[in-house]
């Protein structure tokens, strides 16, 4: 096959290129510029998208002997990606942009132009697996579970699974990076990257402020009583507990969470911890990995991209999915994912519009 490597210039990409090409594929190195601007994305460690980590892939390229280019997909990242993380935190929501990346960037827009140019597929340094079934090919957990990116990719649908590998989903991170330093890449040692790549500094709430300007409003108590102030709702998000700065503190002096973000009234709502738990997810924007489910089914329901997995059962009418936990989970917010799974295979995803309770029991 003639297969598209996305280079990040990280350690996992580098070694997902060389194990296609060591398959015997035609393989030709793509790094994603997603700025204009290079320097407004983080830079070393911190980043996957940088200045920096476009030469980390250029030279193993080299070492790898395959044609290298980068392919601007800086507009496309604005619009579907950035602009769509600040509107989500605008309408109160809180957004997954990993999750939206892989969805519209990396198997959208990356693999659509790969198609056009005469490729067969794409391939990435995920830690996910690809499983024949007897169905087609399956989205499956990757062995480790500590590295398991299935979540961020359970937006993925059957067609795009079809042209897609993910050549490290059956190795653990440490044998990933020991292969790297054998093959002679100097990102053998290279420090995964984390938090979003866009804000450079690491501040969202300062980021989001200077996109939307400060928004001055209450925080109030369940009982609409004002607790303190805040600069602009869209800056916070259920479950979260660290920079209230309350003014009133409750008389049991017990701790206080975020429960509810209201952006018409620019409102942040909280409460105490007991308040947080959720057995009811309701979503849309629906992407099955395979066949549509039909019925009500039990499955493993996973909130966010290092969540546990909770046993649940769901159902959807093709348009909405309703899943019923087994038990309470907390901070779970509008706007983040809930991806179901069937042992390891990862059935699809939807995005969560609303949370509630469906019975009195415990957390």
């Amino acid at each position: 096959m003639r297969v598209v490597a996305a280079m990040s210039g990280g350690v996992d990409s580098a070694v997902a290129a060389a194990r296609m090409l060591d398959a015997g594929h035609e393989v030709v190195g793509v790094h994603l510029a997603l700025s204009q601007s290079a320097a407004t994305l983080r830079e070393s460690a911190r980043g996957c998208c940088t200045i920096e980590d476009a030469g980390d892939a250029r030279r193993v390229a080299d070492r790898l002997g395959i044609p290298f280019y980068v392919w601007d997909m800086a507009e496309r990242f604005r619009e579907d990606v950035v602009e769509d993380f600040v509107a989500e935190y605008e309408a109160g929501r809180t957004p997954n942009p990993c999750l939206r990346c892989n969805e519209r960037i990396k198997f959208a827009a990356l693999l659509d132009k790969a198609l056009a140019l005469g490729f067969d597929a794409v391939a990435t340094g995920h830690y996910a697996q690809i499983v024949q079934g007897p169905d087609g090919r399956e989205l499956h957990r990757a062995v480790d579970p500590a590295k398991d990116q299935s979540y961020v990719l359970g937006v993925l649908t059957a067609d795009q699974l079809a042209r897609s590998f993910f050549p490290l989903g059956d190795t653990a991170k440490p044998q990933i990076r020991e292969e790297a330093a054998a093959r002679g890449f100097a990102v053998a040692k290279k420090p995964d990257s984390h938090d979003i790549c866009f804000i450079a500094d690491g501040d969202t709430k300062g980021w989001l402020t200077g996109r939307l300007g400060a928004q001055p409003g209450p925080i109030v108590d369940t009982d609409g009583e004002q607790v303190g102030e805040h600069e602009g709702a869209f800056a916070y998000t259920v479950g979260q507990r660290r920079g209230l700065g309350l003014k009133v503190p409750r008389a049991d002096h017990a701790k206080r969470y975020v429960v509810d973000v209201q952006p018409r009234t620019n409102t942040v709502v909280v409460g105490t911890e007991e308040l947080l738990g959720v057995d009811v997810v309701r979503g849309d924007h629906l992407r099955w990995c395979g066949n549509p489910p039909t019925g009500e089914a039990s499955y493993g329901a996973q909130l966010r991209a290092h969540g546990e997995e909770v046993p649940c059962r769901a159902s959807t009418d093709g348009t909405t999915v309703t899943v019923r936990l087994d038990h309470r989970v907390r901070g779970v917010a509008p706007g983040q994912s809930v991806v179901l799974y069937d042992g390891t295979r990862v059935v699809g995803s939807a995005t969560i519009t609303s949370t509630g309770r469906s019975t009195s029991r415990p957390l």
